[in-house]
């Protein structure tokens, strides 16, 4: 995946958070149980999804007896990166001022907050000095 994974719709991406939040492999039985907790979905419609998801390379899937068992191919904090990327880049133009704006726009931040995020700007210069 050159320019790292693509966006998921939001179907594929509750498989995908099921998948990241548990022991894999898991089969399609352990990821039914898990999101029917949330939201009722046909057995074929999760077999539907977790097959796209193959082939977009975002799982592997082995055969073990009888049924398949599904591995995350691509780990969660590299979607996260590359759709923060993505989001930063098309909605805000790159500026990180202006996302964290659009955040906290009419809310008020905390100190504790505050203090978080001159620590991380002050960890990314030094970072760029090195």
């Amino acid at each position: 995946m050159k320019n790292g994974p693509g966006r998921l719709p939001d179907s594929e991406l509750d498989i995908m958070l099921v998948l990241w939040s548990h022991q894999p492999p898991m089969s399609r039985l352990e990821i039914e149980r898990v999101v029917n907790e949330k939201k009722a979905l046909a057995p074929t419609t999760i077999l539907s999804l977790l097959g796209r998801l193959e082939k977009k390379g975002f799982v592997a899937v082995t055969k073990e007896r009888n049924m398949n068992l599904y591995t995350p191919l691509v780990s969660q904090e590299e979607y996260q990166s590359n759709e923060s990327r993505n989001i930063l880049e098309k909605l805000y133009g790159n500026s990180l001022k202006r996302f964290v704006t659009a955040l906290y726009h009419g809310k008020k931040m905390d100190q504790k907050e505050i203090q978080e995020l001159n620590e991380f700007l002050k960890n990314m210069e030094e970072e760029q000095g090195e």
